[in-house]
């Protein structure tokens, strides 16, 4: 990640539910209320140590293959088992595999860790840099230079606002120029005159030249893909049962068990567009209680035949394949009301959506100023900073 990257939710509302996302006033720590990602870093070790989990955790562990264990001689049926093999990080070499067994697996990987990369005509034989901004950490080495970014999502416009700073000229593209442009982008391609938006690439010639869909075209230095990512589970053998197609990751009830590996098998964090981490929380609660034996799933069938279900809902509503996993901006209430359905998790407060709400209504205004501001609560504008955090506060100590 970046060096400068910070939150584009304000901290209140990225707290676990027994742990408020405080400011601190040690040493070195970020009190802003969208702080850098050092300070979530520092939040999340907190709450770690805060709770004794890191007795329970191998860092600097790299896990190579999770597969369903050999069954043994003896009756059919019960759940698999599953053969976890992992090697230590910075070993010499990897004579040092581990084999282990386990009664279940979480896979928690999160979503940000494979890059995606679009397929574009020219990609090949362009001699110039190409790079994801995975891999961007500093403006510097861009200084004086002509970027095209390509995507203009979060990432690409976050380091956009850096790159004007040093390079002689940043281009921006968008799939929908009329989308992108909002008051915020209005106001950021007036103040910088080297600052320019741009519709799809069509292709790049070998020269260095970037030919845009509408025919302008611009000789680049770097081509930076702010594309996103895609779902990876490359240690992952369940035999065909859980599969990755068009970045749909499925079958999964409920986007976390795979009826047939339930429960035995589940996912944690696929979702996209959730209010991280309560959702993630609320799952991992539901995944704990189901393992425990306080809670059961549906039969096998029934979980199946709900995944088709939502599948067919979605394609009937026009919503691609790939965004299966995207629940926030298409069906909201799901997400809001499944810890309560689930697991008994409390509902997604309203000064938390009111807040992010808030959030979201400045940064389309002024992207540049937007986690300065204050935050609006029922239409009055209002520092929530202390009421928020008082309120978080009261919830986890009651």
């Amino acid at each position: 990640m970046y060096a400068s990257l910070r939150l584009i939710s304000p901290r209140e509302s990225m707290g676990f539910t027994d742990f408020p996302f405080v400011p601190s006033s040690g040493g070195g720590r970020d009190p802003r209320r969208f702080p850098g990602h050092r300070e979530v870093f520092l939040y999340l070790k907190d709450f770690c140590n805060a709770f004794g989990l890191m007795d329970a955790v191998r860092l600097n562990t790299r896990v190579l293959r999770v597969a369903v264990a050999p069954r043994r001689q003896g009756p059919a049926g019960g759940e698999p088992k599953w053969v976890v093999r992992s090697v230590r990080v910075g070993e010499r070499d990897d004579t040092d595999v581990q084999e282990e067994v386990f009664d279940a697996v979480v896979v928690a990987t999160g979503h940000y860790s494979q890059p995606s990369l679009p397929t574009i005509k020219g990609m090949e034989v362009w001699r110039r840099r190409q790079l994801h901004s995975h891999s961007y950490r500093l403006p510097e080495p861009f200084r004086g230079e002509v970027v095209v970014m390509v995507g203009c999502g979060d990432s690409g416009k976050d380091i956009a606002l850096e790159l004007i700073g040093v390079a002689r000229e940043v281009h921006l593209t968008a799939k929908s120029t009329e989308e992108a442009t909002t008051p915020a982008m209005s106001k950021l391609l007036a103040k910088y005159a080297n600052l320019h938006l741009h519709p799809r690439i069509e292709h790049l010639r070998e020269d260095g030249t970037v030919v845009f869909v509408d025919g302008s075209r611009v000789v680049a230095d770097t081509v930076m893909y702010c594309t996103g990512y895609v779902y990876s589970f490359p240690f992952l053998e369940t035999d065909g049962e859980v599969t990755v197609r068009d970045n749909r990751v499925g079958p999964l009830f409920e986007h976390v068990f795979p009826p047939a590996l339930a429960p035995s098998l589940s996912f944690v964090g696929v979702p996209r567009k959730v209010p991280a981490p309560w959702f993630f929380e609320a799952q991992g609660k539901w995944v704990a209680q189901v393992l425990s034996g306080k809670r059961s799933l549906p039969p096998e069938e029934e979980m199946t035949r709900s995944v088709e279900e939502h599948h067919r809902a979605r394609e009937a509503a026009g919503v691609p394949v790939k965004y299966t996993h995207e629940l926030g901006s298409i069906e909201p209430l799901k997400y809001i009301e499944f810890g309560e359905k689930y697991c008994d998790f409390p509902r997604y407060e309203d000064w938390r959506s009111e807040i992010i709400v808030s959030t979201m209504r400045n940064r389309d205004q002024d992207l540049e100023t937007f986690r300065d501001q204050a935050l609006e609560a029922g239409g009055d504008p209002s520092p929530l900073h202390a009421t928020a955090m008082a309120m978080a506060s009261s919830r986890a100590l009651n």
